[in-house]
């Protein structure tokens, strides 16, 4: 009788999944999320990740991505989730991706996914505008304009033509920051954003604080993702997405640990007295 044969590797089942934080740095913010998609996959295959593969005629790894930022925009909050076939530590995942992939797009932290959807808890980003060549006491007076509008539609291009709309109403916060310029005279305007249909980028606010006041500008503008996850909307702040994760590998952890603690101290009560 022939021997069984084992199924493709690609047929297993998912046992783990993990939550990637990366970031997109430098030059490799020019990278568009198909790039990255590509260079990521290689680095999986380079890591010897045992990824999981979806079913059907045409087998792709489970890999989701959230919440993307635009080709240009640089950024330290970029997400997406992985499926292995074996468990692996967090920790040592990260540093191999890490090493696999090109500095610029550098792999921050690495946990095991809780419960719940990841893309549901990315409800705002906060992003900072560098503006060279404009004065901050200017920009201020732009923020004021744009602040006191209830609604400022901007157009930009997608993939259905030409799209007109409010880019205000996504704005839950906009200042002038104090933050270190890259060059002499410039202006860095912080905003939060809160993610909804159609998505409002941080290159649509600064097109309406330029149609709502004069601001100029001698380059182009610099945009760098701080944060991305749930939102607080009482202070406009937008916190960790991966914190329940790491609350409930850390519990879990806890729970192990106590269970062998009580193990072996019944161990030590049922053992014998020594003479």
């Amino acid at each position: 009788m022939a021997p069984v044969q084992a199924p493709p590797s690609q047929q297993l089942p998912a046992v783990q999944k993990l939550r990637i934080r990366f970031a997109k740095r430098g030059r490799l913010r020019f990278t568009s999320h198909r790039d990255f998609q590509r260079a990521f996959e290689r680095a999986v295959r380079r890591a010897e990740l045992p990824v999981a593969f979806s079913h059907g005629f045409s087998p792709h790894p489970k890999i989701s991505y959230a919440g993307a930022a635009p080709t240009g925009a640089a950024s330290e909050a970029e997400y997406l989730e992985i499926s292995l076939t074996h468990e692996r530590d967090p920790e040592q995942v990260r540093a191999d991706l890490d090493e696999a992939l090109p500095p610029g797009l550098d792999v921050l932290e690495v946990v095991v996914a809780g419960p719940g959807a990841l893309a549901e808890r990315l409800e705002a980003s906060e992003w900072l505008i560098a503006l060279p060549g404009a004065d901050p006491a200017v920009a201020e007076e732009a923020v004021a304009a744009f602040l006191a509008r209830e609604e400022i539609l901007v157009e930009r291009m997608t993939k259905r033509g030409l799209r007109s709309f409010d880019c205000r109403d996504a704005v839950l916060r906009l200042t002038v920051g104090s933050e270190q310029a890259p060059v002499a005279t410039c202006a860095i305007l912080q905003v939060v954003l809160r993610h909804g249909t159609p998505a409002v980028r941080p290159d649509d606010v600064l097109a309406g604080v330029l149609q709502v006041a004069t601001l100029p500008v001698t380059g182009p503008a610099l945009l760098t993702r701080l944060a991305q996850g749930p939102l607080t909307a009482a202070t406009g702040t937008v916190d960790d997405p991966l914190a329940r994760d790491r609350d409930a590998t850390q519990a879990t952890a806890t729970g192990q640990a106590v269970d062998h603690q009580t193990h072996v101290a019944e161990g030590d009560a049922a053992a014998p007295a020594a003479p």
